[in-house]
């Protein structure tokens, strides 16, 4: 059978749109949506304008009670449409989109992944890689556009109590401070920007020392000497990230949780601290 001899296919029947059809139950859902969808990402990076990572989403919208279901394809659509590098206007353009596209009033985005940064040891400069577990929290709607952004950096912490009653020596842990920060609007109604690696700083700058993926002979003697000479509880560490994203004009809203996991305990100890500044509505 040739080409123009073959018959041709039968239209399709218009297909049911069972998610469109009415409910009711009369019960809104707060959100509703796709979640642990990995996906390659681009995201600003401070030395090299950009970097390529892979992210775990989550998208959802809020789903009036008179609709039985969303349209999940849409998710992904919406995602598909907007392959460049992540910030946070990006994140605003795809939540409204997600609301046109979904007929939502409010639409949310949250991601994870991991962000690399070279550091070099303190005394051979060795360099290595380090991975900090970064995402975005990103909602809008009817009233305001949201976003968080979010950090987890690993410290060395040494206890000044053992420090002060031992002979010699005191117990070190590593501590994890998770710092989620609000950027403060700018006159215009955009965010200020403030980098991930800003963030990874305040935290590496609040423990007794920072953490390093490789470190030489010389280079472990001083981050052991910088740490006994720089002791901190955890509410130390707190107190200090804490002070110095207060001084920050470029952040509205912080929430600092500090984990120190314990050396010589069964038990990890904590600190957390919640700020907004005074001057935002």
């Amino acid at each position: 059978m040739t080409p123009s001899t073959r018959p041709s296919k039968p239209k399709a029947a218009a297909l049911a749109d069972i998610q469109s059809t009415p409910d009711r139950r009369n019960i809104a859902i707060d959100r509703v949506g796709v979640s642990d969808l990995r996906y390659p990402i681009v995201v600003r990076d401070r030395a090299r304008q950009t970097q390529q990572t892979v992210a775990t989403l989550s998208l959802s919208v809020a789903l009036p009670s008179h609709f039985k279901g969303t349209h999940m394809s849409r998710f992904v659509e919406v995602l598909n449409a907007h392959q460049r590098p992540f910030h946070i206007q990006a994140l605003y353009e795809m939540l409204h989109e997600l609301k046109k596209k979904l007929h939502a009033e409010t639409a949310r985005i949250e991601l994870s992944f991991p962000y690399f940064l070279a550091r070099k040891a303190p005394v051979t400069g060795a360099e290595g890689l380090m991975d900090y577990e970064c995402g975005f929290e990103a909602e809008s709607n009817g009233t305001w556009d949201d976003v968080v952004v979010r950090v987890k950096v690993p410290v060395k912490t040494l206890c000044p109590c053992s420090k002060a009653i031992s002979e010699y020596g005191a117990h070190n842990q590593r501590g994890i401070v998770d710092i989620a920060i609000r950027p403060a609007a700018r006159p215009d109604g955009t965010r200020e920007l403030v980098w991930i690696e800003d963030l990874v700083e305040v935290a590496e700058r609040s423990g007794s020392a920072p953490v390093y993926s490789l470190l030489k002979r010389p280079d472990e003697r001083y981050v052991t000497m910088q740490a006994f000479e720089n002791p901190a509880f955890v509410e130390d560490v707190v107190r200090n990230v804490a002070a110095q994203l207060r001084d920050d004009p470029r952040v509205a809203w912080f929430r600092v949780h500090v984990v120190n996991q314990e050396s010589i305990h069964n038990h990890s100890a904590f600190a957390r601290i919640e700020w907004t500044r005074p001057d935002v509505g």
